[in-house]
């Protein structure tokens, strides 16, 4: 019911052509491959896997498609963990059709977008206990590897090994709950920490 109307939705946007639908991961990698789509709707409650592990797989495999995640969750673990794994976007279902079409608009354009509900819930999160607790050091570390710095750089100008360069990237990894330095590095714009 949710796709037909989705589906029925997106015809009456001009700039938008439906290439089809499918209900499950395991139908979607085989349509993508023998499709020539730009942007994947990708709701994270699959009946067989994870939308974000199928996200996941998308941005892998497909790194010309799109994807902006849609789900009635508005959880920031969810959020977060979707834009970790490559989706350009983020919808909660009950958004209006000129939400949905600005989101496609934006995303087209290669910017990221979250829905309205979902900043304010990132903003309020944010201002509490969601931002870890970081030493200066690691302050100074998460601000050069956002200048684009190696470890051996950040070594030599903070007068410290390279060694403990990497344990302080590892802790502040831990603490950010992320699993390499892009996402560290996106999460912590979104936390304003750097």
């Amino acid at each position: 019911m949710v796709v037909a109307g989705l589906t029925a939705l997106l015809h009456d946007f001009e700039e938008v052509k439906v290439a089809g639908s499918v209900s499950n991961a395991f139908e979607a990698i085989p349509f993508l491959k023998s499709n020539d789509v730009d942007l994947v709707l990708l709701d994270i409650n699959l009946p067989d896997i994870s939308g974000i592990d199928l996200c996941r797989k998308i941005t892998k495999d497909f790194p010309g498609v799109k994807v902006l995640g849609i789900s009635t969750f508005g959880e920031r673990s969810y959020i977060s963990r979707m834009i970790e794994n490559g989706a350009s976007g983020y919808l909660i279902k009950n958004a209006s059709a000129a939400e949905i079409q600005e989101a496609i608009e934006t995303v087209m354009a290669g910017k990221l977008y979250l829905s309205v509900s979902i900043e304010t819930l990132l903003k309020s999160k944010n201002n509490y206990a969601e931002i870890p607790a970081l030493t200066k050091r690691e302050k100074e570390i998460l601000s050069l590897i956002s200048e684009g710095y190696t470890t051996n750089q950040m070594a030599e100008k903070l007068f410290i090994s390279p060694l403990t360069v990497e344990s302080h990237r590892k802790n502040l990894l831990t603490k950010l709950n992320v699993n390499n330095t892009a996402s560290l590095i996106r999460l912590a714009v979104n936390m304003n920490l750097v």
